[in-house]
């Protein structure tokens, strides 16, 4: 059963996504030169959101951390 859900919407319409707390959810939304990771995870009984800056489609290998939002916090 689904723990996390996500939507995106582009050209081609909307799509949505289902996770669980095993897999988690994975979102790489990037320009050619800045973009953001979404990562979200279940960790010890709460939904963990981390946020990172990345560089890109250029360099996607590079990105920092900006938040880390923890449910109850």
């Amino acid at each position: 059963m689904a723990h996390f859900y996500g939507e995106l919407q582009g050209n081609r319409g909307e799509t949505t996504r289902c996770g669980t707390k095993d897999s988690g959810m994975y979102a790489h939304i990037r320009g050619w030169d800045i973009g953001v990771i979404v990562d979200i995870m279940h960790i010890e009984g709460k939904d963990v959101v981390k946020i990172y800056k990345t560089k890109g489609s250029n360099d996607p290998g590079q990105h920092k951390v900006i938040a880390t939002l923890i449910e109850g916090e």
